[in-house]
C-alpha cells in the first residue's frame, strides 16, 4: 500500500498525456484546506474589521460642539489604539499558498502533506478520476487570491522590496495601498472551497470549461471539461455494445 501510494499518490497514472486525478482525495484536501479561510475569517473580524481604538477609563473627555457629516458629536478624549501583529497570519497564509502552488505540478504534489493526507484518507474508496488541467487553473486562482492577500497583511514589506528592485519610490511603505475590498478575497476563498469540500462543486474548474468553450484555452473537451468521464466511458461502452448486437445476423 505504501509503494502503490508514494508511486502514484493521488494520480490516475503520471505518464499520462492527460493527467487525472482522484475527485475524492481532491474534495477532501478541499476540507481540509478550508481550515485556513476559516481561521482568516477569525483573524479578520477581530483585527481588521473590529474597532482599534479604545477610550481610556478614568480620563478627562471635553465636547467640542462639532459634529460630524453624519451628525454625530465629536469629543476629545485620550484613546490607545490597537496593534496587530500579522505574523501568524501571514504564515498561515504562506503555507496555503505553498499547497495551492505544490499541487500545481505532479513533482511538487509529493511536497504536499494535505495531499497525501487526503490521498491516504481515501485510499479504500473507490477513485473517480478527473483531469488534472481544470484543477490547476482553479489552483491558480487560489494563488493569486492568497498573493492578493498576503500584500494586503504585509504592505510595507512588499513596498521595500519592490522600490528596493526598481530603485524608486513607486509604492508608499507609510500607509496601505491595497483596496479596501481585499478582505473580502477571504470570503471568496471560503466560498469556494466551502463548495468543493460539501458539493465536491469547482467553480474554478466551470470558468476553465467556460474559457475553454468559447476558444481562449484550445484543448478538447476531454482534455480540459470537468465532465463525470465515467459517465462517458459507460455510455461509449454501451454504444458498441449496441453496435455489436445491430451486426449480429
Amino acid at each position: 500500500m505504501l509503494r502503490y501510494h508514494l508511486k502514484n499518490l493521488w494520480f490516475r497514472d503520471k505518464t499520462e498525456e492527460v493527467v487525472f486525478i482522484n475527485k475524492h482525495a481532491v474534495q477532501l484536501r478541499a476540507g481540509l484546506m478550508l481550515l485556513i479561510p476559516i481561521y482568516m475569517v477569525v483573524v479578520l473580524f477581530t483585527t481588521v474589521l473590529a474597532p482599534t481604538w479604545t477610550v481610556l477609563p478614568n480620563t478627562f473627555v471635553e465636547e467640542t460642539f462639532d459634529m460630524t457629516q453624519d451628525w454625530h458629536a465629536i469629543y476629545n478624549v485620550q484613546a490607545s489604539r490597537t496593534l496587530f501583529d500579522y505574523t501568524i497570519p501571514s504564515l498561515v497564509l504562506l503555507y496555503g499558498l505553498f499547497e495551492m502552488i505544490a499541487g500545481l505540478f505532479v513533482r511538487t504534489s509529493y511536497l504536499s502533506p494535505t495531499i497525501h493526507l487526503a490521498t491516504f484518507l481515501t485510499r479504500n474508496t473507490r477513485p473517480k478520476w478527473e483531469p488534472h488541467k481544470p484543477k490547476k487553473f482553479a489552483w491558480l486562482i487560489g494563488v493569486t487570491l492568497i498573493s492578493l492577500c498576503l500584500i494586503f497583511f504585509n504592505p510595507d514589506m512588499v513596498a521595500r522590496f519592490i522600490n528596493a528592485l526598481f530603485a524608486s519610490e513607486l509604492l508608499p511603505t507609510d500607509s496601505n495601498y491595497m483596496p479596501d475590498f481585499i478582505p473580502i478575497l477571504v470570503g471568496i476563498c471560503f466560498t469556494l472551497m466551502w463548495l468543493e469540500a460539501i458539493f465536491g462543486f469547482c467553480l474554478g474548474c466551470q470558468l476553465h470549461w467556460l474559457l475553454a468553450k468559447i476558444g481562449i484555452f484550445k484543448e478538447h473537451c476531454y482534455d480540459c471539461m470537468n465532465v463525470d468521464f465515467d459517465q462517458k466511458a459507460w455510455i461509449a461502452e454501451r454504444k458498441k455494445m449496441e453496435q455489436a448486437l445491430q451486426n449480429e445476423p
